[in-house]
């Protein structure tokens, strides 16, 4: 299927019309009813979006029998809240469109890489059930993801654990507090935060693998079920780290926690 634009009428606080002021997804739909689906964001510090981690991570996970969409979501000129609204409302129209694309509404999850995993991460922890009394039937779905697969992500926007151009492209260079600590995701884990796997390197030079240390310990303690999987070398950006043999091995854990959850054939 082509990609299929999120606002068709424009999308709010756009600044242009050109394909990246135009938040869109693209399915890449595996045969049958009621599939599971995730809903695929690459990374790129929130100023690009890494092409490695968009339509081969969805080509993988239609060899795992579910369906996926990559989204484009907006980066840098645009800040917050936009991709994240982009995100929420990519989550919304999968559910609204569930029966066309033959999925299952209960099954959406979301996953990303890096900056994209900030953006998972945030919409698994900011979200709403719906507007019922929203004029646009698509707005009254809710937006929470049923589960999450986080990748090398950044999940703070703290000093000394973030990654600085992804907190600077969303939040500029002087924050909110309160807003740095919004879209700080470990700070706001709750009881209603979906299970997520999460893969990180130790020695990842451009996001901190504490990143991922305090959004499953914040899960921990919500009693939140999880998957963590640290390795010990790799660099930043592997995707799927076709070509590292140590490494390589996260999509095969990922695979299994998905059986786990129900979500593979």
């Amino acid at each position: 299927m082509k990609t299929m634009l999120l606002w068709p009428e424009g999308a709010p606080g756009a600044l242009g019309t050109s394909d990246e002021d135009c938040p869109a997804i693209t399915p890449y739909l595996v045969e049958g009813d009621k599939n599971a689906a995730v809903l695929v964001c690459p990374g790129g510090g929130y100023g690009m979006r890494a092409d490695h981690e968009g339509g081969p991570v969805a080509e993988w996970l239609n060899t795992l029998g579910i369906s996926a969409f990559v989204l484009r979501y907006r980066v840098a000129p645009y800040g917050y809240p936009h991709a994240l609204r982009d995100a929420q409302r990519a989550l919304r129209t999968i559910r609204y469109r569930a029966e066309e694309y033959g999925v299952d509404p209960d099954r959406l999850g979301i996953l990303g890489f890096s900056a994209g995993g900030h953006l998972a991460s945030a919409a698994g922890v900011l979200f709403d059930a719906g507007d019922e009394e929203a004029s646009e039937p698509l707005e009254r779905k809710s937006c929470r993801p049923d589960l999450l697969i986080l990748c090398y992500p950044v999940i703070s926007m703290a000093e000394g654990v973030t990654h600085q151009g992804s907190r600077e492209n969303q939040l500029g260079t002087d924050p909110d507090p309160e807003l740095v600590k919004r879209l700080s995701s470990e700070l706001q884990v709750t009881a209603a935060t979906p299970p997520a796997f999460l893969w990180h390197t130790s020695d990842d030079g451009a996001v901190p693998v504490e990143n991922s240390l305090q959004f499953a310990a914040a899960l921990s303690r919500h009693r939140i079920p999880f998957d963590l999987h640290v390795y010990a070398h790799g660099q930043h950006g592997l995707g799927l780290a076709g070509g590292e043999p140590h490494t390589r091995s996260w999509t095969e854990a990922c695979a299994s926690w998905l059986a786990l959850n129900g979500y593979t054939k």
